[in-house]
């Protein structure tokens, strides 16, 4: 079940300003001993969004990381008159590419899962997830993904998904929230503010990751004049990703 109803993508949600000072007050998330790290998005940009500047101060230090995309993102944009959910989802893998490229690292694993039916198909995705983290599974591996409450049936499917993999392998969970700076507040009861850990980002990294998320376009401009294409990622909504931080829960 989702922690919020689904996403109003045209309400302005919470202001990113509202999160500046509760972001500050999180202690730093470590990198020592890391040797892999996974990705895993529900979406093709939610890897950036969420982890971008991770990954590429993770390959800045030598580490290896694998993005693994769980869905193609063919339901972003239902009953736009510009693209149809199978054209979506080729740009979306071509996006997901080149920000791929910008960060370093290999184009990402497709799992191929309808877009919007992730919870549908969760064993599938666990199973999936179980065989390519075996392959890293050593000590010193993580894997990130959507926190399970993020409030997206598709990010909380995946965070399931996730964990449940984990727990299998000898992978340590690192969630990342996407779609809760959009619905909630610092005071917000479900968020684990004990959990929570910062990365502060050097130049190199958040230019790199701004490189990544302008890969996009079909999320961050409108695709046409018509309501049904405009962008899923307005400035009020990338200002959240943009910063010199990312945030995550261990």
């Amino acid at each position: 079940m989702a922690a919020e109803p689904l996403i109003e993508h045209a309400a302005r949600g919470t202001p990113e300003r509202t999160w500046t000072r509760w972001r500050s007050r999180r202690p730093e998330l470590s990198l020592t001993g890391w040797r892999h790290l996974t990705v895993v998005a529900p979406h093709p940009d939610d890897e950036v969004l969420g982890v971008g500047g991770l990954i590429a101060l993770a390959r800045a230090h030598g580490v290896p990381v694998t993005v693994v995309t769980v869905t193609d993102g063919e339901a972003s944009h239902p009953g736009s008159p510009t693209c149809s959910p199978t054209e979506l989802a080729d740009l979306r893998v071509a996006e997901s590419r080149r920000a791929a490229a910008e960060l370093g690292v290999e184009p990402p694993i497709r799992l191929g899962i309808e877009d919007g039916r992730v919870a549908a198909d969760e064993a599938a995705v666990t199973d999936a997830l179980c065989g390519i983290l075996t392959e890293c599974g050593h000590t010193g591996a993580w894997c990130a993904t959507t926190w399970r409450r993020d409030g997206h049936p598709d990010h909380e499917a995946v965070g399931r998904a996730a964990a449940a993999a984990c727990a299998g392998t000898a992978t340590r969970l690192l969630e990342f929230p996407v779609w809760m700076w959009h619905w909630a507040t610092p005071e917000h009861p479900v968020i684990p503010a004990s959990r929570a850990r910062a990365l502060t980002l050097p130049g190199t990294a958040i230019e790199a990751k701004l490189r990544a998320i302008s890969q996009f376009r079909s999320q961050i401009l409108p695709m046409s004049e018509a309501p049904a294409d405009q962008p899923i990622l307005p400035p009020a909504v990338l200002d959240r990703f943009t910063g010199n931080t990312e945030t995550f829960f261990v």
